[in-house]
């Protein structure tokens, strides 16, 4: 049985559950007002004192094909004994947002933008952060670059940070780009019209993948986390289809990984922000099911031998890899923020196998990332830091909680969209695997499209990880219901 209807007002109710969870969805007037004075007073765009002139380097956007609100661009050379050296440009938000200034505190309280799929709800003004703090093709910007060298084995053996003036020459995007260097598309315009280019990117891939590689061998998880993307059609959701990780994507990732790990670094000695991942809560549970998939894993959390597992596990069986990675991360448990001080043992990151990790490379999106931006701009300087201890540690629980929040309002929102796709579908049959088993009830996501929703039916018995044999039996787009029962 269906009730409700797709023709709900997804818009609007994308809107309500912000503010159901504790977001302001619409900017006060005092962010007007500090938007109209920066119109009036831009920022300098020009070189000189500590920012360097680094327009002239053929520096590259890739993300998502309708992202306006570019973070980062990227550029590598390679040196004269083989290593690479790679820059990583970060959008210089601190240049137009004074700390405690409308914006900043709007900001401050949202901390992240939320992705409700019908629409995007910016934690900056559009007009910053898809204007004039984005890192757009063919516009001078102010950037904090991050440069580090990458040798044959994928170690980082130097590295610095320093202001700089950047001019993004080719806005690029996950899909194409991706394809074309696994060699499954041919180029895309951009870089088909430019041999340069073409070398430019494909050096930086083989950066990537060395980076990668040192990592995996250091116990990071090789994890694959598909995305549910809705295909809207006159406001109404007409399917929802998977985003896949391909080339592209994993070589942002590990470059801003690399990065985030230089800012750390370079944070030591000063009290900043950190973002963890502690060792897995249900330990015992990923102990049993690589045990179902005849592995034996140590009964202390080892992410080197989890990683070889799911290395494993990979190559045995593609088809449903995604299915045990999303195990695996739903019984690690979520990440957090936290404040250390300058001494503190590192608690470090358990999926990146990282000690040192921050969040520095995505500003126009996440608050502490403007916050690790101005700690390490005041390092920089050598002026003392821009935020107490108190303050820190505020931001990092408030941080940590507006995520989880925001993470909720977009799976409210996937549930209503996928709702509104799986419509059609009532009386099908899926494969599908368990990812939580609550007090609220036992959920599980079929294999395509990945959509998750409840198991009203059957569910006795069942754990994180099992697969079972399912058949829709109702939605409700309203409330954002998917009800299976068990075969």
């Amino acid at each position: 049985m269906t009730t409700g209807s797709s023709h709900i007002d997804l818009q609007a109710a994308a809107k309500d559950i912000m503010r159901q969870y504790g977001f302001e969805p619409d900017f006060p007037p005092a962010v007007q007002q500090q938007l109209a004075q920066l119109r009036a007073n831009p920022p300098a765009l020009t070189p000189g004192g500590d920012v360097r002139d680094l327009r002239k380097l053929l520096w590259s956007s890739i993300d998502n094909d309708t992202s306006r609100d570019l973070d980062q661009i990227e550029f590598a050379e390679r040196l004269p004994n083989g290593d690479v050296k790679v820059l990583v440009g970060i959008a210089d938000l601190d240049a137009f947002i004074p700390k405690q200034s409308a914006i900043d505190q709007h900001a401050a309280k949202a901390t992240t933008t939320v992705y409700a799929g019908v629409r995007n709800f910016p934690m900056l003004p559009e007009e910053l952060s898809t204007g004039k703090t984005s890192l757009l093709e063919n516009q001078d910007r102010l950037s904090v670059v991050t440069e580090f060298v990458v040798d044959n084995d994928g170690h980082v053996k130097s590295s610095e940070v320093y202001r700089a003036l950047v001019r993004n020459q080719a806005q690029l995007q996950y899909n194409s780009v991706g394809a074309w260097l696994e060699g499954t598309a041919a180029a895309p315009p951009k870089v088909a019209a430019s041999a340069d280019m073409q070398n430019q990117l494909r050096l930086q891939d083989e950066a990537a993948q060395k980076l990668k590689t040192q990592r995996y061998e250091n116990g990071a998880l090789n994890l694959q986390t598909d995305e549910l993307r809705p295909l809207v059609q006159n406001e109404q959701v007409i399917d929802v289809v998977n985003q896949q990780k391909n080339h592209a994507t994993d070589l942002i990732e590990d470059f801003m990984i690399a990065a985030n790990g230089v800012v750390a670094r370079m944070l030591e000695k000063v009290s900043s922000l950190r973002r963890i991942v502690k060792q897995p809560e249900r330990w015992d549970r990923i102990v049993q099911l690589a045990a179902i998939h005849g592995e034996k894993l140590p009964v202390a959390p080892d992410s080197k031998a989890l990683n070889d597992f799911l290395i494993k596990r990979k190559t045995a069986d593609p088809d449903h890899f995604a299915d045990l990675s999303l195990a695996v991360i739903k019984l690690i448990g979520p990440g957090e923020y936290v404040l250390e001080r300058p001494g503190d043992p590192a608690p470090g990151h358990f999926g990146l196998a990282v000690q040192d990790y921050t969040h520095s490379t995505a500003p126009n999106r996440r608050f502490p990332d403007i916050v690790t931006q101005r700690l390490l701009k005041a390092v920089l300087a050598g002026r003392s830091a821009p935020y107490s201890d108190d303050e820190l540690s505020a931001i990092a629980a408030n941080c940590t909680d507006r995520e989880n929040a925001a993470k909720k309002v977009e799976r409210e929102m996937s549930k209503r969209m996928a709702a509104a796709a799986m419509e059609k579908r009532i009386g099908t049959l899926f494969d599908a695997i368990v990812t939580g088993v609550t007090p609220h009830g036992t959920f599980v996501r079929i294999q395509q499209p990945r959509v998750e929703g409840l198991l009203a039916q059957g569910q006795q018995g069942l754990d994180v990880g099992d697969k079972v044999r399912v058949k829709l039996i109702r939605t409700d787009v309203q409330h954002g219901y998917i009800d299976f029962a068990r075969l």
